[in-house]
């Protein structure tokens, strides 16, 4: 009797510990499904530097810069760092008339670096503005508009809309990728900033004024450097902040390692920084009475949505089977709770966001998606991925 006691109570407690991260993200989507606030009104924007790190991308570096170019005004740079390239990036970048330096280091490879090296060339002529996009992206029209003008207005780091898309036909797996990346880069971040947070800084789309970009601790191996830089200017008190009307699109891998490895990348990272920066944070932001910051703090306490739902589904089955065994009701009715408020919260993310890449009926297999990154949830604690790999695209 007193171990099913003690188990009951540790039971309760685990429901009270996943229901934090289960109740932020219910709260962002429902903030999300908010109408929109007035817009402000365009204004003019100042010049700007788009740093384009590219580390092997002969592929796609002219895509990319030919959707730049579209966007450039009098008086804007675009600066390519060929880092570490093995392939003809640098030559294909000046053929589309990008301003190209190139950078050779045996030891420190990453884009951290190469953003390092591109910050440290563009002191000879500071622009107001430095906007970041990845070699494998495209910009929707108006982006760098919408991002210099919001940084220049709020002077803090922008992020834009980050989305990844598939090439051609996919397979399920694809598809609940896909809407997972639009919920963790489009439907939290719109509910964040519905709720006066910041956001998390996603990899490409990013601009800062000169005053902070110069100073950022860039240069690291980090494999998402990113997300960590957003985490320390937020620190600092320059959060990030989110600019809906800015978008940024690429495509994911095509092959099954190339795949792999990036979704190990990612949701190694991720997982990380939850664990090494959201309780520091979370002091962090109660002792200064950092509204803001906690809010930040919340939102990086959100674990992968393929986690989450693992967690959810596996404490609901762990408590219907001990509540059987004398454990007491209690632990089972919270966990059923949790469930069906992410269940809830899951429906309408895809109401509102997904059902554009996914089917009514892929919903109810996306379980087995979730069960099937089981294994990189495991590698984090006995094979933990902290080396920087870039994700093939051939």
């Amino acid at each position: 009797m007193i171990v099913a006691s003690l188990v009951g109570v540790l039971l309760g407690l685990a429901v009270l510990v996943l229901a934090v991260p289960v109740l932020v993200f219910t709260v962002e989507i429902a903030a999300a499904c908010l109408p929109a606030r007035r817009g402000v009104g365009a204004a003019p924007r100042p010049t700007l530097a788009v740093l384009v790190p590219a580390h092997n991308e002969a592929l796609g570096i002219a895509a990319t810069l030919r959707t730049l170019r579209t966007q450039l005004r009098p008086g804007d740079r675009v600066l390519v760092v060929a880092d570490n390239c093995s392939d003809d990036t640098a030559e294909r970048a000046r053929a589309e008339g990008a301003e190209v330096i190139e950078r050779q280091h045996a030891t420190e490879r990453g884009k951290g670096y190469a953003l390092a090296f591109g910050v440290e060339h563009l002191r000879q002529a500071p622009p107001p503005v430095v906007v970041i996009v990845d070699a494998d992206c495209q910009l929707e029209p108006g982006a760098l508009d919408a991002l210099a003008a919001a940084c220049e207005r709020s002077g803090a780091p922008i992020q834009a809309k980050y989305l990844m898309t598939h090439e051609g036909a996919v397979g399920l797996n694809g598809r609940v990728a896909e809407f997972a990346w639009r919920v963790k880069n489009w439907v939290r971040p719109r509910g964040a900033a519905r709720l006066g947070w910041p956001c998390q800084l996603t990899g490409s789309g990013m601009a800062f004024p000169w005053a902070l970009i110069a100073s950022a601790p860039l240069a690291n191996s980090s494999i998402v450097e990113d997300m960590q830089l957003g985490l320390v200017l937020a620190r600092a008190g320059n959060a990030p902040q989110f600019c809906e009307a800015a978008g940024v699109r690429s495509t994911f891998p095509t092959s099954a390692a190339a795949i792999a490895s990036q979704r190990t990348r990612w949701e190694h990272g991720h997982l990380g920084m939850l664990v090494d920066h959201a309780w520091p944070m979370l002091q962090q932001a109660l002792r200064r009475a950092d509204w803001r910051l906690l809010g930040l703090a919340l939102d990086l306490a959100v674990p992968p949505l393929a986690l989450l739902v693992m967690l959810a589904g596996a404490l609901w089955l762990l408590a219907l089977v001990l509540g059987f065994a004398g454990t007491g009701a209690g632990p089972v009715w919270g966990a059923c709770g949790l469930l069906a408020v992410l269940s809830a919260a899951v429906l309408a993310a895809w109401a509102g966001w997904g059902r554009a890449v996914l089917a009514p009926w892929d919903l109810l297999r996306a379980p087995w998606y979730a069960l099937s990154k089981l294994a990189i949830y495991l590698r984090f604690w006995s094979r933990r991925q902290k080396d920087w790999v870039r994700t093939d695209r051939e």
